[in-house]
């Protein structure tokens, strides 16, 4: 699809990008200002808001003039295996994320009322069995990924068992969901029918037999969701809590084991885990570009021309990291900027982010104290991608611990068990978990 006043447009893919792509956010400033011209795929276009208010009257809707709606935009995608895994991420759907008005009203509210019934001690809980589960696995060894073996497996175990699914589904899910996350054609579409899949076999297993689960509960909500409507928001839930999350948790770490300014050693340093979060959400955002809008009717916006059915991702990476001077009562989340999104779309979840990020984290620092890179920070490797900003690798070296060695240690947990949390007799209203980044639904 060829785009209006498009010219060189900006590569979000490729390992130029990966890399640096801070770089490619200066050199679109320098050409084109607060919106530019982007590939995130080999043909599809799109524009790409990089600029801080402009990223943030896309997000709260100024002039009523931005929609969800991706229907239109779809239309006009040529049948290639780059469209396809464009489409796996951006492709019209029935849920909160890609709805406008009424109808995006009634899906979140399904969304939040079901996830109301997790009480927080228990979310947390949860994590710290979870966390405590996986470092055990590696702690004697005195080296791990910690991508591989800790970041991207947390949320997966945590929301399959939310949704009262066993750990035995969770490596397919992981692969699945990474899959869809690259775009590139061919990969991206075989993740999105492997996520298909899984979310198929769920709704057929809470069908036959329902259970104290999020997926139960969203089943018998009194707002009825038509069957393709229930698997669109189980798409939405599982997707927005998966990869933001796992990138989150990751990208933190890395900052928090490069940086002294967070410790010397993991239990002296003048910043707290807290800190290194908001930091990687303001300079490193888990979703670096995604937020999709159309436009109702042509608009030339911060001298941008943009036409209806030409796709706009706000980049929370470049927005936060704008060189201008931003006054900071402009800025969102308290010092993590645009991490969340903002308007009637902004994460309504950003609280339940930050409590299984930093739980997850602090179990790991508290086990594994002297946790050391074993290469430079600006050599590790960041996975492809137009959407993320994830690491492939996070490789570490701390002193082994053993399960015969004294005081506590991550086996001294219980085993996890395969239930699910229970909903408690009435529901907890102080946080909605919903989503945990800025998949903004």
């Amino acid at each position: 699809m060829t785009l209006r006043y498009m010219p060189d447009a900006g590569r979000l893919y490729g390992p130029e990008y990966a890399r640096d792509p801070q770089a490619i956010y200066a050199q679109l400033r320098v050409r084109h200002g607060a919106v530019a011209p982007v590939e995130i795929a080999p043909s599809i276009e799109a524009h790409l808001v990089i600029g801080y208010r402009a990223a943030l009257d896309v997000l709260t809707n100024v002039g009523g003039v931005w929609s969800k709606n991706s229907s239109a935009w779809q239309e006009r995608l040529p049948d290639t295996p780059e469209a396809a895994g464009a489409i796996a991420m951006l492709g019209r759907r029935p849920n909160a994320l890609f709805s406008d008005g009424a109808e995006h009203a009634r899906y979140r509210k399904v969304i939040s009322d079901c996830f109301e019934q997790i009480q927080p001690h228990k979310l947390r809980q949860m994590v710290s069995e979870v966390s405590d589960s996986l470092i055990s696995q590696f702690a004697a060894k005195g080296e791990a990924d910690l991508v591989a073996d800790f970041a991207r497996l947390i949320p997966v175990r945590i929301f399959n068992r939310l949704f009262g699914r066993p750990d035995a589904d969770s490596a397919g899910l992981t692969q699945a969901l990474s899959d869809m996350m690259e775009a590139d054609g061919e990969t991206g579409a075989r993740g999105s029918d492997a996520f298909g899949r899984y979310i198929g076999e769920l709704i057929h297993t809470k069908h036959t037999k329902r259970g104290e689960d999020l997926t139960s509960w969203l089943i018998d909500h009194p707002a009825a969701l038509q069957p393709e409507e229930l698997g669109e928001t189980l798409v939405l839930v599982m997707a927005a809590a998966y990869e933001p999350t796992a990138n989150l948790i990751s990208n933190t770490i890395s900052r928090m084991v490069s940086d002294d300014r967070y410790f010397s050693s993991l239990t002296n340093g003048a910043l707290s885990t807290y800190d290194a979060l908001m930091e990687a959400l303001r300079a490193e955002p888990a979703m670096s570009n995604y937020g999709p809008y159309f436009v109702r009717q042509p608009v030339h916006f911060h001298g941008t021309w943009i036409q209806p059915a030409e796709l706009v991702l706000v980049s929370y990476a470049a927005a936060n990291t704008e060189p201008a001077n931003v006054p900071e009562e402009l800025r969102s989340d308290g010092g993590a900027y645009l991490g969340f999104g903002a308007g009637a779309h902004r994460c309504p979840a950003s609280d339940p982010a930050v409590l299984i990020a930093m739980t997850a984290i602090e179990r790991l620092t508290s086990h594994l104290c002297d946790l050391e890179l074993t290469v430079p920070r600006e050599e590790l490797p960041w996975r492809p991608g137009p959407f993320h900003r994830a690491l492939a690798h996070l490789p570490v070296s701390f002193t082994p611990i053993r399960p015969d060695q004294p005081g506590d240690s991550p086996w001294a947990m219980q085993p996890l068990s395969s239930s699910t949390p229970s909903a408690p007799t009435s529901p907890a209203r102080s946080v909605d978990y919903v989503t945990s980044a800025p998949w903004s639904s």
